[in-house]
């Protein structure tokens, strides 16, 4: 008997779950943003499926973009706070942005961390 937890380096979620908004791919083609835009900014994220852990900074976590099954790596984060639900089975909580990857780094993160075709932003 117990509960089954899952221990992430990655954050993924949709825009529904709260990934932040300013964060667009087309305009960061445009104009590349940096951690630097986000600096002292706390984000929320809520309802991801799933009791789970992620690791404490100063260690990173991935933060990963959602788009229809899609995955799309933004950049670096550290989670600072983390609320489970046990009734749920969701996790919610807040983090902060710590690196944004380079429109480059981003069309290589994928191969390079993650390797799944089905989850290829740009495959």
């Amino acid at each position: 008997m117990g509960t089954q937890f899952t221990h992430n380096d990655s954050l993924q979620i949709t825009r529904e779950q709260g990934f932040p908004k300013e964060l667009v791919y087309e305009e960061h083609l445009k104009k590349p943003f940096t951690a630097g835009d986000f600096k002292g900014r706390e984000f929320e994220f809520h309802d991801k499926a799933g009791l789970r852990f992620y690791q404490a900074p100063p260690v990173r976590n991935f933060l990963i973009e959602n788009r229809d099954g899609k995955w799309l790596y933004w950049g670096l984060i550290h989670v600072l706070e983390l609320h489970l639900d046990y009734i749920k089975k969701t996790v919610s909580g807040t983090f902060r942005i710590t690196y944004v990857n380079t429109p480059d780094e981003m069309k290589q993160a994928h191969g390079l961390i993650d390797r799944d075709p089905e989850t290829d932003f740009f495959g």
